[in-house]
C-alpha cells in the first residue's frame, strides 16, 4: 500500500485528477488516525471531531495547485502540520469570538460549546514557531513526532539524518518548548 500512496501521489503531481480519486479512500485512515492523535492531547469534550478535521486537511491539500510530495512520509508529515495549523486557527477564532469571521476555518461544529485549553495549544504553537527560527529541524521532528506520528527512524530517513541525531534534537527541543512555555506570556 504503501507503494501505491506513493505512485498515486506522482500521478497527482503530473495532473492526473482520477490519481487523487484514487487515492482519497486509501489515506484517509492514516489522516484519521493523526487527527484522533491530535485531539487526544485536547480536553475531553472538544467539539471538533477527527472526520471534520481529516476533511478540512484533505481540502487544504487538494486545493494545491502543484502539489509535491515526493513520497507517501512527506504527504502525511505535510497532512499533520496542515491539521496543527487548522486547530491553532480553530482556538484562535473561538478564543476571539469571532466565530470564525476572520479566519481561514471552515468547519461547522459551533464554536461556542468548545471547552478546551486553547490558551495551552496557541502557547505551544508560539513556541513551535520560536522554535523554528532558533532550529527549523527541531521545529520539524517535533511536529513529525508528535502530530504526524512518525517514529525516530521514519522521522531520520526524511530528514535524510541519522535517527541518533533525530532523538538528540528531539529531547533538545522537548527541553527548549517545556522551559519556553513555562516562561512564556500567560506562564503561571
Amino acid at each position: 500500500m504503501q507503494g501505491e500512496v506513493t505512485q498515486l501521489l506522482s500521478r497527482w503531481h503530473q495532473g492526473d485528477r482520477d490519481a487523487l480519486d484514487a487515492l482519497a479512500p486509501i489515506v484517509h485512515r492514516e489522516l484519521r488516525q493523526i487527527a484522533e492523535g491530535y485531539l487526544r492531547r485536547e480536553r475531553n469534550g472538544h467539539t471538533l471531531q477527527p472526520t471534520a478535521l481529516v476533511n478540512e486537511a484533505w481540502l487544504r491539500l487538494v486545493r494545491q495547485e502543484q502539489p509535491q510530495f515526493e513520497s507517501r512520509k512527506r504527504f502525511y508529515a505535510l497532512a499533520a502540520q496542515m491539521m496543527r495549523h487548522i486547530l491553532v486557527d480553530y482556538a484562535r477564532a473561538a478564543r476571539s469570538g469571532k466565530r470564525g469571521a476572520a479566519a481561514r476555518v471552515t468547519l461547522t461544529e459551533p464554536m461556542a460549546a468548545i471547552e478546551v485549553e486553547f490558551d495551552r495549544l496557541l502557547a505551544l504553537d508560539q513556541a513551535l514557531e520560536q522554535l523554528a527560527a532558533v532550529s527549523p529541524r527541531q521545529a520539524r521532528i517535533i511536529e513529525l513526532r508528535y502530530f504526524g506520528g512518525l517514529n525516530g527512524e521514519e522521522m531520520a530517513e526524511l530528514l535524510e539524518v541519522s535517527a541518533a541525531t533525530v532523538s538528540r534534537e528531539q529531547a533538545s527541543a522537548e527541553a527548549w518548548l517545556g522551559r519556553a512555555i513555562s516562561t512564556g506570556p500567560g506562564a503561571k
